[in-house]
């Protein structure tokens, strides 16, 4: 019998097997180029993950990624733990309130320089660094957002009394101009945010980069809202991932005592986008290798969806 010329006939199968298989995913995510191009997926970048140089740059690619594929990525990133470290090193302490952080005037101040300098311009440059063109700016550039003050409540275990928290310069958006935003994505950049904004009284608010998220994929009307965290998603009483939630179900989870904590307004902002008209809502793990392509242009999926 003769023997197959290398690189023809079973030779070439053989060869070609494992370009095959990246073949077939490319296939699988087609479905997926096709509906959103053109569309705008918002990007929340957080937790403990940004401190890896490793997921950093798997981010970047995803990102440029998507803008390669015709997707629009927004970016908006946290930096609690970075935060965190920061105040220690000053000798400033910090307590938290559902998961936000109470912020006076000083760690306001440092909430500042840490999340629209050293942070956004990191990512700025690790998106770079993946081929991709991105500027970053933060809530005040551009009168991208106003702020207005947040007031949480809590209910002393004791009394039963509930008491007004005042957390300082915390806030949340009142008001979102996504004109610099639809600038810069029209010039074919990559805006990543960071989530200060100034209020109607001239003073800076630190916002909770989820919350800041949410309102910035209501105002753009985006297809997805990605919130890259350091848990694998929504867990339930048994420790088990939840995959698909809505609103009626995080109500219970959070009645029920199961979602406490810094999942309370990761939730709390999933549920405002999808009323507000996003598609889907989706928490993830950042720190997983490429994640949040796994969600989107896969069968298998990723995370906690959440849909109206």
């Amino acid at each position: 019998m003769t023997e197959p010329t290398p690189g023809t006939g079973a030779g070439l199968q053989h060869d070609l097997a494992p370009d095959l298989s990246k073949a077939e995913v490319l296939i699988e995510a087609l479905p997926y180029f096709q509906r959103y191009a053109g569309r705008t997926f918002v990007v929340k970048y957080g937790g403990h993950a940004m401190g890896d140089p490793a997921a950093a740059r798997d981010f970047a690619e995803d990102i440029v990624l998507l803008k390669a594929v015709g997707i629009n990525p927004v970016v908006v990133h946290g930096g609690g733990p970075q935060i965190g470290q920061m105040l220690a090193r000053l000798g400033v302490e910090s307590t938290f309130v559902d998961g936000l952080r109470v912020t006076d005037e000083a760690t306001a101040k440092i909430a500042e320089m840490v999340l629209s300098g050293a942070i956004n311009k990191e990512l700025v440059g690790w998106i770079a660094a993946a081929g991709g063109k991105a500027i970053g700016i933060s809530g005040k550039d551009g009168g991208l957002v106003t702020a207005r003050k947040v007031n949480r409540t809590t209910r002393d275990p004791d009394s039963n009394i509930e008491q007004v928290v005042d957390l300082g310069f915390v806030g949340e958006p009142a008001e979102v101009d996504t004109t610099v935003i639809d600038t810069m994505v029209a010039a074919g950049m990559i805006p990543v945010i960071a989530p200060i904004a100034p209020g109607a009284d001239g003073a800076t608010y630190n916002i909770n980069a989820d919350t800041m998220a949410g309102a910035i994929a209501a105002a753009l009307g985006a297809a997805r809202l990605f919130l890259l965290t350091d848990v694998a998603g929504v867990l339930g009483a048994d420790g088990e991932l939840l995959t698909d939630l809505t609103p009626a179900d995080i109500a219970k989870l959070r009645a029920d005592g199961v979602v406490r904590g810094g999942m309370v307004p990761k939730l709390e902002t999933c549920v405002a986008a999808v009323q507000a008209g996003c598609e889907a809502a989706v928490v993830l793990d950042g720190r997983v290798g490429h994640a949040m392509l796994l969600e989107f242009f896969t069968a298998r999926g990723a995370g906690t969806l959440v849909r109206a």
